[in-house]
């Protein structure tokens, strides 16, 4: 009799299991949104103050054509800009132009970093363009763009 306890048990936990995971997966759907959470061109308003940013062959950006893993994407920011008190590079942001999040890295530089240079790994949802976007100490923002395809998803 004890083994007919045990599989009356048994079969009792698995069905409380299978009605509890898609509740849980609701919820999971419903997550609130963060306040850095928007779309691309929300997030390169909010950065530029709605100026935009012009393409500039002063801002390298690095990264793979193609990716084999989303989750794990390298990027590499240079800005050919003086450092020098008055006059430098004083942010460098990183989007991904698909991702539900498009604000992947934020960098604020001083005079004494000494060069305008960021790396770092970011997520990828899927194949999208990634922009790096700097702010000069005039005030004017300057970008770079680059296409990569993703070959398995990462998150978005």
């Amino acid at each position: 009799m004890q083994r007919r306890g045990f599989l009356k048990g048994l079969a009792g936990a698995c069905a409380l299991t299978a009605v509890g995971v898609p509740s849980v997966t609701l919820a999971a759907k419903k997550k609130p949104k963060g306040p850095n959470e928007m779309p691309y061109k929300k997030a390169l308003e909010v950065i530029t103050h709605g100026k935009g940013a012009v393409d500039s062959p002063k801002v390298k950006l690095v990264v793979p054509e193609i990716a084999e893993n989303g989750a794990v994407v390298p990027v590499k920011v240079t800005v050919d800009h003086p450092m020098e008190p008055g006059n430098y590079v004083q942010e460098i942001h990183i989007l991904a132009s698909k991702n539900s999040n498009a604000r992947c890295a934020d960098l604020f530089l001083t005079p004494e970093n000494g060069k305008a240079y960021f790396a770092t790994r970011i997520k990828l949802g899927g194949t999208q363009e990634v922009v790096a976007v700097a702010k000069l100490g005039d005030g004017s923002y300057v970008k770079a763009h680059k296409s990569v395809k993703v070959t398995i998803g990462g998150c978005g």
